[in-house]
């Protein structure tokens, strides 16, 4: 009798001591591995297949009309003139230009960690149009291992103007330049304030003793009092502020010792009433840009400005002062806001 009991409780207490074990076993679920990408080094090579998928990708977009794709290939200032030329071509219901782009020089600084970057020369026309040739000055950045090569900067070499010549050695690379380089008459970083000083104050500005006066110097201080005028006789006030960006400055030794510098430059603009009952007009150029056409007394503008520069290395001898010159620009307004003044 005491031994079936003893069977009868065993047999009882079987099915909680296995579901018991069962719930102390801890399931094992498969785990991924990643793997970080190992870090490629910059050559010719990599350059020229980065600015090939570029160039492919870029037409794709631009031909269907595909903002995303395009913006997925552009960083820093080129992404914020990328998106405002999709908007325009929303707003207008032309398509968005496309580019043919003839045989390109590349200028590679020898790179094995990041950010990493090269500077394309190169001469692009806009289709349909042969008359629109200008070379241009490309720089491609990739801010990471696991990061896409992206256009940060694009700019025009002025028409009658020259790039300088880039010191490249026998292997094929080009030499960087450090922002905060010495040798120049311009520190490589300071170009960007210096030479809006010198927009802001025109040829009074001691810029002026480092950086030649031009179009795109104190052109642009002749251009403001000009826009003021018109804007004060009109009963408006119209303020320009010009400042330098964070967005990535790319500096190259030129085979005399200068270098080229690539940079960006902003400007934004107020406009707004002097007496009541008037109203800013809106530019044709920013209306694409504007959430509302209904006009208030309060005109917003920003444009983003890109700039090439011959920047001279600084004289060792007592000489006439070489300055450092504007060789190329391009850029546009990149955001508008129409408002009510407070």
């Amino acid at each position: 009798m005491r031994k079936t009991a003893a069977a009868l409780m065993a047999v009882l207490l079987l099915p909680g001591m296995t579901a018991c074990a069962q719930r102390k076993k801890t399931p094992t679920r498969p785990v991924a591995i990643t793997s970080t990408p190992a870090p490629e080094a910059l050559t010719p090579q990599v350059a020229a297949q980065a600015l090939k998928e570029y160039i492919n990708n870029e037409d794709v977009a631009r031909a269907s009309g595909d903002e995303r794709l395009a913006l997925s290939w552009a960083g820093d200032g080129q992404a914020l003139l990328t998106a405002a030329e999709f908007r325009k071509s929303a707003f207008t219901g032309d398509p968005v230009p496309r580019y043919v782009y003839g045989k390109p020089t590349l200028y590679v600084p020898r790179l094995t960690s990041y950010p990493q970057w090269f500077v394309a020369s190169v001469d692009r026309t806009v289709q349909g149009h042969p008359t629109s040739k200008y070379s241009a000055l490309m720089a491609f950045n990739r801010a990471s291992v696991s990061g896409r090569w992206k256009l940060s900067l694009s700019t025009l070499v002025l028409k009658g103007a020259k790039a300088p010549q880039i010191k490249v050695d026998p292997e094929g690379y080009a030499t960087p330049l450090a922002t905060f380089d010495g040798d120049l008459v311009i520190r490589p970083r300071d170009v960007q304030s210096i030479q809006a000083g010198m927009a802001e104050e025109g040829a009074d500005n001691p810029g002026r003793r480092v950086m030649k006066p031009g179009l795109y110097t104190s052109g642009y201080y002749t251009q403001t009092q000009k826009a003021k005028k018109k804007a004060k006789d009109a009963g408006l006030t119209y303020e320009p502020v010009f400042t330098a960006t964070t967005f990535p400055v790319f500096a190259l030794r030129t085979v005399d010792g200068g270098g080229l510098v690539l940079y960006a430059l902003s400007r934004n603009t107020v406009t707004y009433v002097r007496k009541k009952g008037l109203q800013p007009a809106v530019p044709r150029e920013v209306a694409h840009l504007l959430d509302s056409r209904i006009l208030k007394d309060q005109l917003q503008v920003w444009e983003t400005l890109q700039f090439g520069v011959y920047d001279p290395a600084k004289p060792k001898t007592k000489t006439a002062q070489p300055k450092t010159d504007v060789i190329a620009q391009d850029g546009a307004a990149t955001n508008a806001a129409n408002k009510a003044s407070s």
